[in-house]
């Protein structure tokens, strides 16, 4: 059994901060973390690694910098890692994105039976490359999966909604994004950790997964991020004090009046 899982990097958003001027993202000094969703379907491959003989391969896409990611990965268990990194994926929205990573899946020498996600990434929170990939895979995919069993040639799941959840199963390959109630994610050893460290990471361009160069980047990205900003703070308002009620509703009706509201 292959089991591939994509990650993330993303900054840790107690540090995020934007550039008022650029609308993007204030990387430099700011630490990069696996994105955490992600991490509960990297141990949900790793468990299948321990109890079922899988084959873990990990890939993501982003700078040369994602290779400490891709290392943490290989230090907790994974087998393979690929980065995907290119000056033509930059730009690339949640469309792009997933046409990338799915090129980058079919170049695989290994087929996938799971294809495994978090359930969305902390900075984006739009929860859409998974089931991007799948469809331009054209894989089944169930989402926000709980529970993870493998027999034979399926998959037999718990997906959750808000209310509950229904079991599921579907014929492998498949495609599943992961909640973190599933697992809890382990540490990794001082021995993965000195292997992740010599170990050499494939580096996949644009050219190698045969990507259409209209289909990555921004070229490839239908949405556009038109303005992002951090919100201001809250003041907490201004307080009307009164001895009557209609005393402090006439001192409301002249603040709104300042404030041309009415």
């Amino acid at each position: 059994m292959h089991v591939v899982v994509c990650i993330k990097q993303v900054p840790d958003t107690g540090d995020v901060k934007i550039n008022p001027e650029t609308n993007t993202l204030i990387r430099e000094g700011v630490e990069s973390i696996i994105n955490p969703f992600d991490e509960n379907a990297l141990e949900a491959a790793l468990v299948l690694k321990e109890t079922s003989g899988a084959t873990v391969t990990v890939m993501t896409m982003g700078p040369p910098q994602a290779e400490s990611a891709l290392r943490e990965c290989m230090a907790r268990g994974a087998d393979d890692v690929i980065l995907l990194s290119d000056r033509a994926f930059a730009g690339s929205d949640t469309w792009a994105t997933s046409y990338a990573l799915a090129q980058g899946i079919r170049t695989l020498e290994q087929k996938p039976d799971i294809i495994l996600f978090g359930k969305q990434a902390i900075d984006g929170d739009t929860a859409q490359v998974g089931p991007g990939v799948a469809e331009f895979l054209d894989l089944p995919v169930i989402t926000y999966v709980r529970k993870l069993e493998v027999e034979g040639e399926t998959v037999q799941v718990e997906r959750v909604f808000e209310d509950g959840y229904e079991k599921m199963e579907a014929p492998m390959p498949v495609v599943l994004t992961i909640l973190k109630e599933m697992n809890v994610p382990r540490m990794a050893s001082l021995r993965g950790r000195m292997k992740a460290k010599k170990a050499e990471i494939k580096t996949w361009t644009a050219e190698h997964i045969k990507a259409d160069p209209k289909e990555i980047g921004l070229q490839g990205s239908p949405t556009k991020v038109v303005r992002i900003f951090t919100p201001p703070k809250k003041t907490g308002g201004v307080r009307i004090d009164g001895s009557h009620p209609l005393e402090a509703a006439r001192a409301l009706v002249e603040k709104l009046k300042e404030q041309k509201v009415v």
